[in-house]
């Protein structure tokens, strides 16, 4: 049997003015044919999971295509459609395949296809044929849509926020297909909604009310009908009607083996286990006044997510509310890492020792805050490039955040300025810089679950933070245009 792989993942936020252009993918992830292998195949990565089991089953494995770009802005249209002729033209020089693994990322929105992963997968399935079972995996924040569904056999979700299991879930969706290549069993994959948003901060896998519905599909799980089950707990910053998060709220799918009605009567049971959780769900917000007041009280080091500038979700990562505070508070030795080009090649220009003024961060819009000004040394400069060798967030093992540069002010806070936005998935972006995380009494990560994995082992506390911008906690601080009513927590669907 030959199965062929193709991956193209970007979670993409509606809120933020800039676009995703090609350089992104670049930049990230921009692979074809034998080129997947090499760069994923080792990788904790949905990918490597499946070249891992193809090879376990004896399975001959036809890379085809892979991108990925840091979530950010909506595609640009040409940029889209290159992907995907990119991405079509490679599916017809690599020949038959047997069956195909897919990995969409699920929330990806482009201009003029709004469902962007439905659209490609549309078109990958009318390329191959009904009769090629395509099985794939997809982010749990994904919005998963009928077409989505449609035009796959099966897609299964990662089970942990922070992402630690991506190249588990990749193997077991091979073997899944390899199971029905060979004809034991035959996916029926159905898909419940639930008419409610998920609070980004909620959206811990490890921490109740989500873990308790998690646990409900790992009890579903050992059922013998159940080939597979997702728990998808949607992207609220994505504002489109196909979608879900914003637009279609969270989801639950099941699949039994060949059972239509199983698949309908327990993927509502899976999604009821959100519904009765929905005000639970919700979150509640810890302001960055009530955040630094617990700092105070706390042995360091503390961590503060920056829940508003959440580079993972789309943020610019250059917002200075929590910075700014911090100063204002007389709290030190800090440490952020801001993504300001500008400042980030004035520093380095200027050298190690110079000491000049900067305006730092607070760049893209005005939804982030103002450029914090003061008076900088500069402490380091480095490449910006660095390696995470153990699971983290995301799969990935190489970074590349552009030249770096490392300067502080006499206030005690240590801004890393970085050329291009990185998001907080390794410590090693901090101890690969001449940096200490445990010398810091606290650290900012803009993010608000995928970097506690790295961060948990040095910091004490980590307290999410209700700040503003494009990745808010507060839903109801965003303007949507096109998300479906009644929606909780907008609507209560109940009343």
């Amino acid at each position: 049997m030959r199965v062929g792989i193709i991956a193209l993942l970007q979670e993409t936020n509606t809120f933020i003015d800039r676009q995703t252009e090609l350089v992104d993918f670049e930049s990230d992830l921009l692979a074809v044919g034998e080129q997947v292998r090499e760069l994923l195949e080792d990788a904790h990565h949905e990918v490597g999971g499946f070249f891992e089991a193809l090879r376990a089953e004896g399975v001959v494995a036809a890379p085809i295509f892979a991108a990925r770009a840091l979530p950010f802005g909506v595609i640009r249209q040409d940029v889209y459609e290159r992907l995907v002729a990119m991405m079509l033209c490679e599916l017809e020089r690599s020949g038959p395949v047997d069956g195909l693994l897919v990995a969409p990322h699920g929330a990806t929105v482009a201009e003029g296809a709004p469902d962007a992963d439905g659209e490609w997968l549309r078109r990958v399935r009318e390329n191959l044929g009904p009769g090629v079972p395509i099985i794939g995996t997809i982010d749990p924040h994904a919005n998963v849509s009928d077409l989505m569904v449609d035009s796959t056999d099966a897609l299964l979700a990662y089970r942990t926020n922070p992402h630690l299991d991506q190249r588990a879930i990749g193997a077991r969706a091979a073997r899944l297909l390899t199971r029905t290549l060979r004809g034991e069993v035959r996916p029926t994959q159905v898909l419940t909604t639930v008419p409610t948003v998920i609070g980004i901060e909620r959206q811990s896998t490890e921490e109740a009310p989500l873990r308790d519905v998690l646990l409900a599909a790992d009890r579903m799980l050992r059922r013998p009908e159940v080939l597979s089950d997702s728990v998808v707990i949607g992207f609220p910053y994505a504002d489109v009607e196909e979608m879900g998060g914003a637009a279609r709220g969270a989801a639950a799918s099941v699949v039994p083996d060949d059972d239509e009605s199983t698949a309908r009567r327990l993927s509502r049971e899976l999604a009821e286990e959100i519904r009765i959780r929905q005000h639970e769900l919700a979150g509640a917000g810890v302001t960055i006044d009530e955040a630094l007041d617990r700092v105070s009280r706390a042995q360091g080091p503390v961590c503060l997510l920056d829940m508003g500038d959440n580079v993972g979700g789309g943020s610019p990562g250059d917002s200075t509310f929590l910075a700014r505070a911090i100063i204002e508070r007389g709290i030190a030795p800090a440490f952020v890492c801001l993504a300001d080009a500008v400042a980030a090649r004035t520093a380095g220009e200027a050298g190690v020792g110079a000491r000049l003024d900067l305006g730092v961060g607070g760049k893209t819009d005005d939804r982030h805050g103002e450029p914090l000004l003061d008076s900088f040394e500069v402490i380091g400069l480095h490449d910006g490039r660095f390696r995470e060798t153990q699971p983290r967030h995301g799969g990935i093992v190489d970074f590349d955040q552009g030249p770096t540069a490392v300067v502080r002010c006499a206030r005690g806070l240590t801004v890393m300025l970085t050329t291009r936005r990185m998001a907080p998935f390794s410590l090693r972006q901090i101890s690969d810089h001449g940096l200490d995380p445990r010398d810091f009494r606290v650290l900012v990560a803009k993010g608000v679950h995928s970097p506690v994995a790295a961060y948990a082992p040095v910091c004490r506390h980590l307290i999410r933070v209700d700040t503003p911008g494009v990745t808010t906690a507060d839903v109801r601080r965003l303007d949507y245009v096109h998300r479906r009513k009644p929606m909780f927590p907008f609507e209560d669907p109940a009343r």
